[in-house]
């Protein structure tokens, strides 16, 4: 039950006065929610300071400024294109004002000559003067007008002004309860020098005066709202989870050994660690929920074939799911490879098992003799049954929904749980973004993995780059091709459609071919050709960006490079460098590049630690960009930027904790503080269901 003093904020956006029928659902679609606090949550993205400037001559070109002057003149297009101009003088100068299209006898109304005027806006320079066009303001000091000191700017949507959002959340500011208790440490409070809950929603979108401390600070401790609310909501799934039961299954260091001696590697430290992190989980009578994070080829397989060993040595079935055919039968080859010389039986199941094929695999899960089933959606199908389902492992966790995961894990009592993935996050934010998942990080490279030499190249040597593929080739070598699109119509054939057709022209081979149009089985199947070696050359669009292992590949050509973002371009050069042979990566580049392209590019070009890019990817497009899409397993932000505010999650973490094992002690205020808080900000947390 939601406490009864949130109330008025969880009224519906039509209880604000002027949002009507027509206004409320596109509201609604701006602040992505159908409630006061939902508006109140869609934080400013800038804030501009409309304060006065003393004269015309400390205007500066490209900023916004307000002034005051007396209207000199006003002047009348002399064509259709051309603007009306106006004229200000303040004593020290001009500041010309146009308005384009605009009808006379407003403009005369709104500047009469000879009258004093206030305009807000932004200040450019045309042929040696500074003008403003289209101000913001247009005020009359005589009136006692003037604009705001501040002015809180908001992202936008079709059919709504700025001045309508600003002036519903001033609207809605007036709802927010007063009094409420401080739910954060008292003592972090006066460290920070924060200011209170009420106070700081004020700050961010009524602020009377341009402060950038304060405004910093009131932003600030909204994002710490946020995150302790996330980290409260995370113990607390944490410590539900210590109650549930689930099987403990003892490590089997005999069993894991025997593996390591069959390898003609030694895995890595961090593989080790991973895997005794893993270890200790499986052990626990209470179910396993664990992030295993890995840069594109560190390994990830290899710790969960480990997992798999010690549920096998301990009576128990593991389910590996991927999220397409081709990634299910790359597992299934790989951990076959391991594991059957260890004497443990290992099934693929995908969609394409018919017949009596599908129901002796069937037979060998219900009854145990399979031990480690490697597959796609067909696992959790009605009538796949396990004997003794203990552990769950899910690959490329991302590309499954959250109902996919859990019918998987129905179909065990309380099975353990790894999830995977190769998608590069920051090492600082892997926990904050992955929830209440325990996270093992994989950041080193098995010994022995050649490095992936990239280039940039500009695309007017397309020539060039055709003709060492096609030397490649002839070696007996496979690459991939990447194009940005399916089959738009471009000038320089950059589609994929487009470019199959003049390669496999030009080189005189089968040429594959691989996009998202393509049905699943015609994917599968070209992708498939690839594997085995029935073509040497695949062009594809990003849907091989993942997952995809051929070692025979060790060339990956990607073209328009500057469209693509940084970890985008990692994760397809991840799909080469896994043979003994040297490795290319090109990128293929139409000139002239803007900076953050070119960073993009050289950040690639000197480095191939996945979370290296992962930081810098952060940096150059924001957290908002990387992060902004709801991905299964990932909970959206409203006020917390990961970036910005890593050290905010870190204390919030502490302190959550704290609260939660001084529950007993924290006075009566605090505690009903943090139960507020929990109902206005906490996370939906789904994985734990």
């Amino acid at each position: 039950m939601r406490d009864e003093r949130l109330f008025p904020l969880f009224q519906p956006l039509d209880a604000l006065p002027g949002i009507g029928p027509k206004l409320k659902p596109v509201l609604e679609y701006l602040v992505g929610g159908e409630t006061i606090w939902e508006l109140l949550l869609h934080m400013p993205e800038r804030w501009l300071d409309r304060r006065p400037v003393d004269s015309f001559e400390n205007l500066e070109p490209g900023e916004v400024a307000t002034v005051r002057g007396e209207v000199h003149a006003i002047k009348a297009p002399y064509n259709e294109r051309a603007p009306t101009r106006i004229e200000l003088f303040d004593g020290t100068g001009f500041l010309t004002i146009t308005y384009f299209r605009a009808d006379s006898r407003w403009l005369q109304g709104q500047f009469p000559v000879g009258k004093e005027r206030i305009v807000s806006g932004r200040v450019d320079e045309y042929r040696g003067e500074r003008q403003m066009s289209h101000p913001d303001f247009v005020m009359d000091p005589a009136k006692g007008e003037m604009p705001p000191p501040v002015e809180p700017i908001y992202a936008l949507t079709a059919g709504l002004t700025n001045k309508r959002v600003h002036g519903s959340q001033q609207a809605a500011l007036d709802l927010v309860p007063e009094g409420l208790p401080e739910w954060i440490d008292p003592a972090l409070v006066a460290k920070r020098a924060w200011p209170g809950f009420r106070e700081a929603l004020i700050g961010v979108h009524a602020p009377t005066i341009y402060d950038e401390i304060a405004l910093f600070k009131a932003r600030e401790r909204l994002a710490y709202d946020e995150a302790l609310a996330r980290e409260l909501a995370f113990g607390r799934a944490r410590a539900l989870r210590a109650q549930e039961d689930a099987p403990s299954i003892p490590p089997s260091p005999d069993a894991l050994n025997r593996l390591v001696k069959t390898l003609p590697f030694k895995p890595t430290g961090a593989q080790i660690r991973a895997t005794k992190e893993i270890m200790a989980d499986l052990a626990e009578p209470h179910p396993m929920r664990r992030m295993l994070q890995g840069d594109v080829g560190s390994g990830k397989t290899l710790v969960g074939a480990f997992a798999a060993i010690q549920a096998a040595a301990g009576g128990f079935q593991s389910a590996f799911m991927a999220p397409t055919e081709v990634l299910a039968n790359q597992q299934f080859e790989t951990l076959d490879r391991l594991l059957s010389p260890l004497g443990i039986n290992v099934a693929s199941i995908t969609g394409r098992d018919k017949g009596s094929v599908r129901e002796s695999k069937r037979m060998g899960l219900s009854d145990g003799s399979i031990q480690v089933a490697a597959g796609t959606h067909a696992l959790f199908q009605e009538g796949v049954v396990f004997r003794n389902l203990g552990l769950v492992i899910v690959d490329e966790q991302h590309r499954f929904g959250v109902a996919d995961r859990l019918k998987l894990v129905g179909k065990g009592k309380a099975p353990h749980t790894l999830v995977m993935s190769a998608t590069p996050i920051p090492r600082t934010l892997a926990q904050s973004i992955h929830g209440d998942l325990d996270v093992s990080i994989l950041d080193e490279k098995p010994v022995g993995r050649k490095p992936i030499e990239t280039r940039a190249i500009p695309d007017t040597r397309i020539e060039d780059v055709i003709a060492a593929t096609g030397r490649a080739l002839a070696r007996g070598e496979r690459a991939f091709w990447v194009c940005p699109r399916v089959d738009a119509d471009t000038e320089d054939g950059s589609s994929a459609v487009a470019r199959a057709a003049m390669l496999e022209d030009a080189l005189e081979v089968p040429v594959g071919l691989v996009h998202g149009r393509l049905k699943a089985d015609e994917k599968d199947a070209a992708l498939e050709d690839f594997r085995s070696g029935r073509t040497r050359l695949l062009v594809a669009t990003t849907v091989i960006e993942v997952g995809v292992d051929v070692p025979e590949a060790t060339i990956m050509v990607i073209e328009r490079a500057e469209g693509f973002g940084l970890a985008q371009l990692h994760q397809l050069r991840g799909r080469v460098g896994r043979g003994d042979k040297d490795s290319f990566c090109l990128l293929l580049y139409r000139a002239p590049l803007n900076e953050i392209a070119r960073q993009r590019l050289d950040t690639l070009r000197h480095t191939e630690d996945g979370f290296e890019i992962a930081e810098a990817d952060f940096k150059l497009r924001g957290a908002g960009d990387l992060l902004g899409k709801r991905q299964s397993g990932m909970v959206a932000y409203r006020l917390i930027d990961p970036v910005q505010h890593a050290e905010l999650i870190d204390i919030a973490r502490q302190d959550a904790r704290l609260a939660t094992e001084t529950a007993d002690k924290i006075s009566p205020a605090r505690a009903d503080g943090l139960a507020l808080l929990s109902q206005l900000l906490s996370p939906d947390i789904r994985f734990s269901e």
